[in-house]
């Protein structure tokens, strides 16, 4: 197994839930502020390998824990929010980003598990289009007759901003399209600066004393970006199409397709209207097919006039990829191959120890430093016990660490044969660094967590800052250090404190470096804050394993704040229906329900809770449904054999639909869809009253 190989194992089969869920949180926070830096300033802090390698970490642990995936997961979003400065432009559907492969298996997968979803034999064959990556700027134009109208970039996925005049200054973007064309159609592509004009590029701002650009890619989204599409216009961009999204009805009896029925057919169809397509797409029969095409392009790569960081493979067959549909942020008939992140060679100095908001103690090792894929290094996650372990990882050890996977580098291995003579093992403490109460290990965890509690310093300030971080409160201006400094001088001890700061204005007229300016900015975003919706509320509160998904669902099935504290009230009896209703809600089973109820259950929680409701104004979260079926808002639970779709396209349908799917049956749900040895779900069914259908029922219910 390779250092890389055994890294993702470790991701897969070693982490315990409450470890998995402190990584996630960490990874969330971590991945979006690099989405600001990448996708808003152009000016990304780390490499395109770094940055998706804490993607497939993400999504490693949550594959290994798909009860634990956040609401605000980075495998839910595209982009950022639109910045200012441009208008916004809503995408006639959302740009979607993609799932990543790193190693040639991963793709196997990834035809395996088409193969599955749509219930073909595993040996089938599913055409594939691979093309080059190209390391650019997303971008979504709008044809209204052959004529551009609109462009936009990617945003958030749903919302972008609107570039259309910095778009036409684009010579290879036509602007009208050539023969027969729809009505309407939106064509996606990357927008890109070649390896020559971005050297030529950088020599005309040196002497003119401008910005240099650190790279293609970002001087192609600081170009995109100019508000003066005069200087976009003096910037020597091209563009790539590689997609469609919406197609006039009017054009085609399939308003999906248009005059094409293959991924290849519509880039042919596209060159022939005027737009430029990759010269290295291929069609690919097999997975032989597929990692040639790889080999080929990455031995190319170097040689290319443009960057690109990996090959892309879609599904040929439009007709299987509407099938297919999608999964969160990314289309489930689509993958990037991505290419190896790198390492490098260091020596681990020291071990120190990092105490989170639920008491776990992290270790983790402080380096010399090191430059790996161009980002200087000089700390990495040691991950846990362990690991630490059973890597055998010691102080003056000379390491192998890789930016891959995590919210800091790795490291992957040690090199024994360099390793010190009278070096010793590690020996993990026992007691909290921070407060000095035990430090316990339960059972079946290989997390070892501080028992303060409330009297440890740390776990106070963190979750303090868990309630003012971007998915929670996300409170303009009180960052990290601010909170440390506020409680470290006793201005602030429980989160309701931060809306009492107003009346402690006074301490901040004595503060260095906070003129009356600042104070006023910081309690105004701090007021602006007392209206929160409930689900934010929840999350803020820093449960463990409650991420933004389960808080959404919290909020979702109660409502109200004191709704759901009545409810988690009456649940520590678990022979009250409350219980039930909260183990049956789709993505909350008896492990995550416990703890639930034991925070709701702390009396310490109870003061907290009835202290904000005194100091805020809370919403019930609105869920925003884009369709109108006959199925919209209810639940569904599906159980046997379907026929005519896998249980996964049935659940995937239901849920682009509105519906809430399920995995048990209760007094709640609407519907049970009954396939073939269809069990106790539809025995429960039937005894409970609820509506039971056969598999062509339901389909004739939701085509309408």
């Amino acid at each position: 197994m390779t250092p890389k190989e055994e890294l993702y194992a470790i991701v897969a089969s070693e982490l315990t839930e409450q470890q998995a869920k402190s990584e996630l949180m960490r990874l969330a926070k971590e991945i979006s502020n690099h989405d600001v830096l990448y996708y808003q300033e152009a000016s990304p802090e780390i490499s395109d390998g770094d940055y998706d390698a804490l993607r497939i970490r993400n999504t490693a642990i949550e594959t290994a824990f798909p009860a634990l995936r956040r609401s605000d997961s980075p495998s839910l979003r595209v982009g950022v929010a639109p910045a200012t400065g441009f208008s916004k432009a809503t995408h006639s559907r959302p740009m979607l980003s993609l799932a990543n492969a790193f190693e040639d298996a991963n793709v196997g997968e990834f035809l395996l598990r088409i193969n599955r979803f749509l219930g073909l034999p595993a040996n089938a064959l599913v055409e594939i289009v691979g093309e080059p990556k190209i390391d650019g700027v997303s971008a979504s134009l709008r044809y209204d007759s052959g004529a551009f109208v609109r462009g936009a970039t990617r945003g958030d996925g749903t919302v972008g901003e609107d570039i259309t005049a910095n778009l036409k200054t684009i010579h290879d973007l036509p602007k009208s399209l050539k023969g027969s064309v729809p009505d309407k159609i939106e064509i996606r592509g990357e927008v890109y600066i070649t390896k020559p004009d971005f050297l030529a590029l950088n020599k005309r701002q040196e002497a003119a004393g401008e910005k240099i650009f650190a790279n293609p890619r970002n001087s192609a989204a600081g170009s995109l970006r100019q508000i003066d599409p005069a200087v976009t216009a003096s910037r020597p961009l091209r563009f790539f199409a590689y997609t469609w999204a919406e197609v006039s009805e009017s054009s085609s009896v399939n308003p999906n397709s248009a005059d094409w029925t293959t991924h290849w057919e519509f880039l042919q169809t596209i060159q022939n209207w005027g737009f430029q397509v990759n010269p290295l797409a291929r069609l690919c029969h097999s997975l032989e097919d597929i990692l040639a095409l790889y080999a080929l392009i990455a031995e190319q790569r170097a040689t290319l006039q443009y960057d690109i960081d990996g090959v892309v493979y879609k599904v040929n067959r439009v007709d299987l990829q509407e099938r297919l549909g999608m999964v969160s942020r990314a289309p489930r008939w689509a993958i990037a191959h991505k290419f190896p992140a790198e390492q490098a060679q260091t020596i681990l100095k020291d071990i120190s120890i990092q105490v989170g908001r639920t008491g776990a103690l992290t270790p983790v090792a402080e380096l010399e430093p090191v430059t790996v894929g161009g980002v200087v290094v000089s700390r990495a996650t040691l991950h846990n016990e362990d690991e630490l372990g059973r890597k055998d990882i010691r102080i003056g050890d000379h390491v192998v660490v890789q930016r891959a996977g995590d919210v800091i580098p790795q490291v992957v291995s040690v090199l024994t044969d360099r390793r010190q003579k009278n070096s010793k093992p590690y020996v993990f403490p026992d007691h909290c660094p921070e407060c000095g109460s035990l430090a316990l290990r339960e059972e079946g965890e290989v997390v070892r967590r501080c028992t303060g509690g409330l009297i440890c310093p740390a776990q106070a300030v963190e979750r303090l800052k868990h309630f003012v971080s971007r998915n929670a409160f996300d409170i303009d201006g009180l960052g990290g250090k601010h909170i440390e400094t506020f409680w470290n001088e006793k201005l602030i001890s429980t989160p309701a404190d931060i809306f009492r700061l107003s009346e402690k204005q006074e301490a901040f007229n004595e503060r260095e470096g906070w003129g009356k300016k600042s104070v006023t900015n910081l309690l105004a975003s701090i007021e602006s804050r007392r209206l929160i919706q409930l689900d934010r509320l929840i999350y803020s509160l820093g449960i463990r394993q409650v991420g933004q998904a389960t808080a959404r669902l919290l909020a979702r099935n109660y409502g109200s704040l004191a709704t759901w504290r009545k409810a988690m009230d009456e649940a520590q009896n678990h022979e009250f229906p409350a219980y039930e209703d909260l183990v049956n809600i789709d993505g909350i089973g008896p492990i995550v329900a416990e703890d639930i109820i034991a925070f709701c259950s702390e009396p310490h929680n109870h003061k907290v809770l009835d202290d904000l409701e005194r100091v805020l104004n809370i919403e019930q979260v609105t869920e925003i449904l884009t369709v109108d079926s006959p199925v919209k808002g209810k639940t569904v639970v599906f159980t046997g054999t379907l026929d005519t779709m896998t249980r996964n396209e049935a659940k995937a349908r239901a849920e682009a639909l509105g519906a809430k799917v399920a995995g048990s049956v209760s007094k709640k749900t609407d519907y049970v869809v009954a396939g073939t040895d269809a069990g106790s779900k539809a025995q429960k069914a039937e005894e409970l009253g609820v509506t039971v259908l056969e598999e062509s029922e339901w389909r004739e219910l939701i085509n309408g």
